[in-house]
């Protein structure tokens, strides 16, 4: 793909405009997407960081939960940061009773793991495939992936207390997701890596 790939953001809850913005730097055209019909001109689509329960019943209200989920199953490259990592997960621990995601991704993800709003935190991570050296990193109420399937690659994950790394990026294929919120930091990287990504599929 030579022309500026076509990129919808997840608009029904969360960091729409700052991930709207970051996409447009990166190089793809950028177009917000409510209802099931606006999936239908996109080459990839990103979930933003914001609140994983909204997300989930606003998609099954607006009838966008079942489009997305065949989509990505159909191959649409997409992005989940924060709460969109949890949405891009297919188990997740700690959830709301019933709650659904969209998922694709073959990992187990855990709400909240990092604590609440006054537990946020920056690190610097180092991301495999990311050129450029450590990115600064933003957790805000942030998961992080317990477990991962064979076809996932873990692309970086940071020290919490008692040594232990916690994995908060990864891909599988045309899927990728952090557990921090890189539209906040205006570091490109991220943005530019997920269009790269979708102009290669």
């Amino acid at each position: 793909m030579t022309t500026a790939p076509t990129i919808g953001v997840f608009a029904l809850q969360g960091d729409v405009r700052e991930h709207m913005r970051a996409l447009a730097d990166a190089g793809a055209s950028v177009v917000a997407v409510r209802r099931p019909q606006e999936l239908e001109r996109v080459d990839g689509i990103v979930v933003p960081g914001g609140e994983s329960t909204t997300m989930w019943k606003l998609a099954t209200a607006f009838e966008l939960l079942e489009p997305l989920r065949l989509r990505i199953k159909e191959g649409l490259p997409a992005y989940g940061s924060c709460a969109g990592m949890i949405m891009l997960a297919d188990r997740i621990t700690d959830g709301i009773a019933g709650q659904e995601t969209i998922g694709g991704i073959d990992m187990l993800v855990r709400r909240n793991a990092f604590g609440r709003q006054v537990d946020s935190f920056e690190a610097d991570v180092t991301l495999r495939g990311v050129e450029g050296g450590p990115m600064r990193a933003v957790f805000i109420r942030a998961p992080w992936v317990e477990s991962v399937g064979e076809g996932v690659q873990v692309l970086g994950a940071v020290e919490t207390a008692g040594s232990t790394d916690r994995i908060v990026a990864v891909r599988q294929g045309h899927l990728l997701a952090t557990s921090f919120h890189p539209e906040l930091t205006g570091d490109p990287r991220i943005h530019e890596y997920f269009v790269d990504m979708v102009r290669e599929h």
